[in-house]
C-alpha cells in the first residue's frame, strides 16, 4: 500500500510478450512506493497479462503496437489523485528500486522530469550500437535543441501535469525521446539521476537484440529529434533551451 501523508505517484510497465521477466521486476518493486503498479500489455500473446495480475498489478491492453501507445493507454488508467509517474521497462533490465530516487525530486518539488541515466555509471551495461545511437541522438538534441543530456534511458518519473502539458503525440520508440526535447521546449525543470543498467532476466530482447528492430528504432528516434527542431526553429530561430542538471551519483 501507498504510504499515507506523501504524494502519490503510479508505476507504468509497458510489457509485450514479458511473461518470463515480469514476475521478477514486478516482485522488485518497493512496497508503499506507489498508489498504482500498472502494466500495459501491448498486444502479447504470451501470459504477460495473467502473471501481472497474479502479482497484483493493473493490467491494461492497448492492441496497437507501440511502446508510445501502451505508455499512453497505462497513463488513461491512473488514478486521479496521482501526482507523479514512473515508467520502467519490463524486461529487468531497470532496477525498480531505484525509482524512489527518481521520484525524490519531483516531490520535493525541485524537477518536473527526471531522466534514469544509465551512462552515468561504470558498471552500464549497453551494447555498443546502443551506446553509439545513444550519443548521436543526445548530440543532435544538444545541436538542435539547446539541451545537454547524457541519455535517453525509458526509466523515468515526471509530474503528472507536466507530463500533459507536453502534449505527445508519438506512438512508437519515439515517445522517450519527444518526451525530453518537448520538456526542453517548454521549460521544464529537468534534472539527470544515474542509475543502473542490466541485461534483461528473461526472454528475447525484440528491439536492442536485432539489427532490423535496432535499426527501425534508431531511425525513428533520430527522426523525432530533426522533426521536433523544424516548428521550433522556424518560431524562435534564437530560441535557447534549458540544460539539463545532473544529480550526484549515490553514495
Amino acid at each position: 500500500m501507498h504510504e499515507p501523508g506523501r504524494a502519490k505517484a503510479a508505476l507504468i510497465i509497458p510489457a509485450l510478450n514479458e511473461e518470463e521477466a515480469l514476475p521478477h521486476t514486478l516482485a522488485q518493486v518497493p512496497p508503499g512506493l506507489f498508489s498504482a503498479v500498472i502494466v500495459a500489455d501491448n498486444g502479447s500473446t504470451d501470459g504477460t497479462a495473467e502473471v501481472a495480475r497474479r502479482s497484483g498489478a493493473i493490467v491494461v491492453c492497448e492492441p496497437r503496437r507501440g511502446y508510445g501507445a501502451a505508455c499512453q493507454r497505462g497513463l488513461a488508467a491512473v488514478p486521479p489523485d496521482v501526482h507523479a509517474v514512473v515508467f520502467l521497462q519490463a524486461d529487468g533490465s531497470e532496477d525498480p528500486r531505484e525509482a524512489a530516487r527518481l521520484l525524490e525530486p519531483i516531490f520535493r518539488g525541485e524537477a518536473d522530469l527526471v531522466v534514469g541515466s544509465r551512462t552515468c555509471q561504470a558498471s552500464c551495461r549497453l551494447r555498443f550500437h546502443q551506446a553509439w545511437g545513444n550519443r548521436l541522438a543526445v548530440w543532435l538534441i544538444r545541436i538542435l535543441h539547446g539541451g545537454r543530456y547524457t541519455d535517453l534511458g525509458p526509466f523515468r518519473a515526471v509530474r503528472l501535469d507536466a507530463l500533459r502539458q507536453l502534449r505527445l503525440r508519438d506512438r512508437g520508440y519515439g515517445w522517450t525521446v519527444e518526451m525530453q526535447v518537448r520538456a526542453l521546449q517548454e521549460g521544464l525543470r529537468i534534472l539527470e539521476v544515474p542509475v543502473a543498467s542490466r541485461r534483461r532476466t528473461a526472454g528475447r530482447d525484440k528491439i536492442s537484440g536485432t539489427f532490423t528492430g535496432s535499426l527501425k528504432a534508431g531511425f525513428k528516434i533520430l527522426w523525432t529529434i530533426l522533426r521536433l527542431a523544424l516548428p521550433r526553429r522556424v518560431a524562435s530561430p534564437s530560441g535557447s533551451a534549458p540544460r539539463p542538471r545532473s544529480a550526484p551519483p549515490p553514495s
